[in-house]
């Protein structure tokens, strides 16, 4: 079921992003999926492992789980236009704390750490604001000096 824009699973509060196979003996008293348990795997192998073989099965180089969370936020760096818009992205991860997802993705590569830096060094061209400022600038002054109005 999609709830705004979070999947959700039935599971608990905050459902496992990868979790557990569950596992039965089939008619041919083989190991066989059937679905999925409310519960964490204890170690990322089995997510690793479907990885690699996907990726393997694909003939493309690995790439690991946590690369696709990393391209993720990168993504969101890019597209979000506000501190709010990043915060959708990051609760849409999976974190609770904006923060969470600076500290562990954050990281702005020095050729675009030189853009913005260059990019900060030219003003901004907001003519609706400036032309509302000067409108209340020149109402204030009017304001407070009536005969010169």
């Amino acid at each position: 079921m999609i709830v705004g824009n979070r999947v959700i699973c039935f599971f608990a509060t905050e459902p496992p992003l990868f979790p557990k196979t569950k596992v039965v003996n089939g008619d041919d008293k083989m190991f066989q999926a059937c679905g999925l348990k409310r519960e964490h795997w204890s170690t990322t192998s089995p997510i690793r492992t479907i990885f690699h073989n996907a990726f393997e099965s694909a003939d493309l180089p690995y790439f690991n789980p946590h690369s696709f969370r990393k391209t993720l936020v990168t993504l969101g760096q890019k597209m979000c236009r506000s501190p709010e818009d990043f915060k959708a992205w990051s609760q849409n991860l999976g974190h609770e704390q904006v923060l969470t997802t600076l500290y562990s993705y954050g990281e702005v590569q020095q050729s675009r750490q030189g853009e913005i830096i260059q990019q900060l060094s030219t003003p901004r061209v907001e003519s609706v604001t400036q032309s509302a400022a000067e409108k209340i600038i020149q109402a204030v002054k009017e304001q407070m000096n009536p005969q010169q109005g």
